[in-house]
């Protein structure tokens, strides 16, 4: 247990123990409300890291929680294979690039599949379909059942659950 808390607390790991006390942090705030769990996407552009369809927040939280496992590791894998001294140096330097570089690739592989949890839009008010012409789908369509096609003013159409008073025209 004391090597473990030595390699959480000790250079490189220590950088990510940060990060992952911050982030822990950060994703309270969202669960007490104060935060939204998108409160930082205007700020970056992920596609260019190969992180798209996920919050900044999520790539970061992920990417960070994999760097500290995979600096931990290496930190207490390797340390007692290392003489201390420069050597021991140098080999957490590589601990943590190699770290950033496997989080990163693993974070890039595990937000594929969640990008069908983040649409890219949010999805329009229902204010704004309220008093649109519609096209009933369904062979019946009233306040319990039935599905309705609306067409928007810009010429988009919407699949809608009908709901309200039919009206005979």
């Amino acid at each position: 247990m004391g090597r473990f808390l030595a390699a959480a607390a000790g250079f490189p790991t220590l950088v990510f123990t940060s990060a992952l006390v911050m982030a822990v942090f950060f994703w309270l705030l969202v669960a007490a409300g104060v935060a939204g769990s998108g409160s930082f996407d205007a700020d970056v552009d992920l596609d260019a890291w190969g992180l798209v369809g996920v919050p900044v927040t999520v790539a970061f939280s992920t990417m960070t929680v994999l760097a500290w496992i995979v600096s931990v590791s290496g930190t207490v894998l390797l340390d007692p294979v290392i003489s201390p001294g420069v050597g021991r140096v140098l080999v957490r330097l590589v601990v943590a690039v190699a770290a950033l570089l496997v989080a990163w690739r693993v974070t890039r592989l595990l937000v594929r599949p969640l990008h069908r949890l983040f649409p890219d839009r949010p999805a329009p008010p229902r204010a704004d379909s309220v008093g649109l012409t519609c096209t009933i789908r369904t062979r019946r369509a009233d306040t319990g059942a039935g599905l309705v096609e609306a067409a928007a003013r810009d010429g988009s159409t919407a699949t809608l659950r009908a709901a309200g008073r039919a009206q005979n025209l």
